[in-house]
């Protein structure tokens, strides 16, 4: 009798730590599945619309080649050279220049890929993420500043400064992105890495091809 008191007290005891630990390791399934389905968002967004974006927005920074060096990602990358490289691409002064960009065509392509954005953001898993909601918020205003405007050609310089800097926050947003999407690639698919590495939009070389 006196066992079966002292195991009944620590009945209440057990119930409760069982309880904890459930709880978080339904927890910590929960949050990989969500980062799961959130990664395959961003990842449809870049095969869609980012990628391209990117090698719009690269060709027309005149110190493009400079960030092509730095974002040649290789497999051998470890967790330290690709916190280096957030940290250098943070303090990197992004500057595309309107006058050698074809807004018009831009603007086209933005129009033309609206519909899917406005599908990602009907996602409620990107709540989650609130780095890549404020990419996708920089890329529909700026598809949203181009709309407004009925002619490119003859913009005063105040307008084009103005529509450069909506374009480097896009710009800037879609590298940082870009980055973490790849090291997640890198950590936990590494045959979908394997081809966002052969595909990069920063290597003027890149071919799915596997030589």
């Amino acid at each position: 009798m006196n066992y079966l008191f002292n195991s009944m007290g620590f009945l209440p005891i057990n119930v409760l730590l069982v309880t904890i630990v459930l709880n978080s390791l339904l927890t910590i399934r929960s949050r990989r599945e969500k980062m799961q389905k959130l990664n395959m968002v961003i990842g449809t967004f870049f095969s869609e619309v980012g990628n391209h974006l990117l090698v719009v927005l690269s060709d027309n920074d005149p110190d493009a080649d400079d960030l092509r060096k730095e974002l040649l990602i290789r497999d051998d990358w470890d967790q330290g050279q690709f916190a280096d490289i957030s940290r250098v691409i943070e303090k990197r002064d992004y500057r595309v220049e309107t006058q050698n960009l074809d807004l018009e065509q831009l603007h086209e392509y933005l129009m033309a890929k609206r519909d899917f954005m406005l599908r990602l953001l009907e996602n409620p898993v990107l709540l989650e993420h609130q780095s890549f909601t404020e990419l996708l918020s920089a890329v529909f205003h700026l598809n949203e500043e181009l709309w407004r405007r009925e002619d490119f050609t003859c913009l005063p310089q105040s307008d084009c400064r103005h529509l450069e800097g909506d374009v480097n926050r896009v710009y800037k947003e879609l590298v940082r992105e870009w980055i973490h999407y790849m090291q997640y690639l890198k950590e936990n698919y590494p045959y979908m890495f394997s081809l966002a590495m052969r595909t990069n939009p920063f290597d003027e070389n890149a071919s799915p091809v596997v030589k």
